[in-house]
């Protein structure tokens, strides 16, 4: 039985590539009916995803993020930075939409997050390429365009791989999704087997810490106890007041030295919730003796961050008077 050209969805060839699509149709059809396609041609098509398309404008509020997250955790003073040069020159590059079949006119995420966040907080339309497609040659299209970015970091690969095979896409599609071979996959999968998910979430993106260093670190979890001190090391004041890759130092440092042994338990951080009456919003929050981070999440998330954010000198000026009046006992 003929092997299904898993792209054949999101390409639309010119009438110039007419022999082309009928050799290669041919080639499936004939002696090589039973052969695997290339990672190199999956590769290639993902790179004419959106050659020769219409580029439209639609209402970010209808476009709705990849099921498959591709990021560990986001930058916001680099987003920041990134919004407000779209602001002033405008977006040049369109994003990568499919309609979602489930919810007629809205559509879905293939890649663009950033820009289409950024066009729903400066409330302009976001410039995409709408293409029907399946869900293999949607996760090809994502992963083949975040590979391209220099700031991808080994271990966000390694956990999209994860999350391709959790989802039943085979080792084949997360090759071609990656542009890695057998090898390179292996590696990637067997980091992410034996970091605890909870550990490698708390170090985050790492992105200047690349592959050896990560494989370095996974040699050092050798037992439940290697574990379990790492999740101690996670939790603590100084962990949490470091950047993404002096946690990641930290931690191999503290494994490296004598990961089993116990030490003095810092006091561990304050864990809060709320939520608004309406759920549209909810909240949590981590505090310690120095560092306080605060998460949204529901519906109105980022329109309600972006609403704080732009008032932080304000709320700033009223907690300084606030705490001026009571150190005062006015």
């Amino acid at each position: 039985m003929a092997r299904k050209n898993l792209l054949a969805s999101v390409i639309s060839p010119a009438a110039t590539d007419e022999a082309h699509e009928a050799r290669a149709d041919y080639a499936l059809r004939g002696a090589s009916r039973s052969m695997k396609l290339s990672i190199d041609e999956l590769a290639a098509n993902a790179r004419r995803v959106v050659a020769g398309d219409t580029i439209v404008e639609l209402d970010p509020a209808l476009v709705d993020p990849s099921t498959l997250k591709d990021r560990i955790e986001d930058d916001e003073e680099e987003f920041v930075l990134f919004r407000d040069g779209i602001r002033e020159s405008g977006q040049h590059q369109p994003i990568l939409v499919r309609p979602n079949e489930q919810i007629p006119g809205r559509y879905i995420i293939v890649f663009g997050h950033r820009r289409a966040r950024a066009a729903r907080e400066l409330g302009r339309p976001v410039l995409a390429v709408v293409k029907r497609m399946d869900e293999i040659a949607h996760v090809i299209a994502q992963g083949q365009e975040n590979t391209r970015r220099k700031d991808y970091s080994f271990i966000e690969k390694a956990l999209f791989a994860r999350r391709l095979i959790q989802l039943g896409h085979s080792k084949d599609v997360a090759k071609a999704s990656l542009s890695v071979d057998d090898t390179l996959l292996s590696r990637m999968l067997s980091v992410t087997e034996i970091i605890p998910s909870d550990v490698v979430e708390g170090i985050g993106a790492a992105r200047t810490i690349g592959r050896d260093r990560w494989e370095d670190l996974k040699k050092l979890f050798n037992g439940p106890k290697r574990v379990d001190r790492a999740r101690e090391i996670v939790v603590s004041e100084e962990f949490a007041a470091a950047d993404s890759v002096g946690r990641f130092g930290l931690l191999w440092r503290e494994l490296k030295a004598g990961g089993t042994a116990q030490r003095k338990r810092a006091t561990p951080p304050s864990l809060s919730a709320w939520a608004a009456r309406d759920k549209h919003v909810a909240a949590t929050w981590r505090a310690t003796s120095k560092t306080f981070s605060l998460s949204l999440s529901e519906r109105d998330a980022r329109e309600f961050g972006a609403y704080i954010s732009s008032r932080l000198d304000g709320l700033y000026e009223a907690f300084r008077q606030a705490k001026a009046g009571t150190a005062t006992g006015d």
